[in-house]
């Protein structure tokens, strides 16, 4: 969904560091993205390469020190959030951005009830009475299918099923109506039956809500089931981005066809032998200077270790960041005109 309207959220050039033992590591590198109303994007990659930082990082959730957002402009209403103050990020938490963590168990503070985590957000954001904010909580969990609702309030998170307990985080991150949800592999931990109604759920309630969405995963399966747009993550910085029926039809960075030859596949009687990327994502000690998948990259070629390639547009709303030019099987044009590869 690419409609006419203004971004609810605009990146541009964020940047964030973690100060180490062992030096700093840039987590991200100059990532800039929009996002527009009642849009879903789909963030996917390997565990370190960057996504929940990139998420985080937007919303002032990482701990500093270590972390550093060092540059970069988040723009959210009118506002920076780059250049907000802590009490003005708590305002807008909630009711202007909803974050669902992966695991529920460890997001969900095990000594308060369910009722009160949902009450908390009403009444401080929304400015309900108790007695308006446990009606609303009540109506929240109905909103995401937990049954006995007005019960289970009462009840605590270790009496809740997995499933149950990722419902229930969702219902914290919509209780204050936010125009942006991020949801961190909310997914990950569930079995697949479970994750399947999760994922109708959200379906339903994108559909219901109209808020935009960003959904961080590394399951391509499940982008291919719920995104309008996919955004591919290695070394901290975007190598492709596209829609989903734009980057699944004709991928055009290596990371990003690689991580569609791992998605398991059965054919015939039996299932093929399953597909692996060798090697490991970097740890970037310094800004990369070059291109950050160059060591596990079959293409590999003189120019990968002299720059890092900028997103080249390789198709209508669709851009990679590589050298190597897939439509013609060779170094791109720009790429040989300016240097002997």
């Amino acid at each position: 969904m690419r409609n006419g309207a203004q971004p609810v959220l605009e990146v541009t050039n964020l940047k964030t560091i973690f100060r180490t033992r062992g030096g700093e590591v840039h987590a991200v590198n100059s990532v800039s993205f929009d996002l527009k109303p009642g849009e879903l994007l789909g963030v996917v990659g390997e565990s370190g390469s960057g996504k929940s930082v990139t998420m985080m990082s937007l919303i002032g959730l990482l701990p500093s020190p270590p972390a550093e957002v060092r540059d970069g402009r988040v723009m959210f209403d009118g506002l920076d959030l780059l250049k907000c103050t802590p009490a003005q990020l708590r305002a807008v938490r909630g009711p202007g951005v909803g974050f669902i963590f992966q695991d529920p168990m460890t997001s969900l503070n095990p000594v308060f009830t369910v009722g009160y985590q949902l009450r908390e957000p009403l009444m401080k954001h929304m400015g309900m009475t108790k007695a308006q904010a446990q009606v609303r909580a009540q109506e929240l969990l109905e909103l995401v299918g937990i049954p006995d609702a007005g019960r289970r309030l009462k009840d605590f998170p270790h009496q809740f099923s997995g499933g149950m307990r990722q419902r229930v985080m969702i219902a914290i991150a919509l209780a204050c109506d936010p125009k942006v949800l991020i949801a961190d592999e909310p997914t990950t931990a569930l079995d697949v039956t479970i994750q399947a109604q999760i994922l109708e759920l959200v379906k339903d309630l994108r559909q219901k809500l109209g808020m935009a969405i960003v959904w961080i995963t590394h399951d391509l399966g499940v982008i291919a089931g719920i995104a309008d747009r996919i955004m591919v993550m290695y070394g901290g910085q975007i190598v492709e981005h596209g829609t989903v029926k734009e980057v699944f039809a004709k991928p055009r960075h290596p990371y990003t066809r690689a991580l569609l030859q791992t998605v398991p596949s059965v054919r015939g009687e039996r299932a093929e032998k399953l597909n692996v990327i060798e090697g490991q994502p970097p740890i970037l000690r310094a800004a990369p200077t070059a291109c950050p998948f160059r060591d596990r990259c079959t293409l590999r070629f003189a120019a990968c270790d002299a720059a890092n390639p900028a997103r080249y547009a390789v198709g209508p709303g669709h851009d990679a960041a590589c050298f190597w030019d897939f439509d013609t099987d060779a170094p791109r044009r720009e790429v040989t005109e300016t240097a002997d590869v």
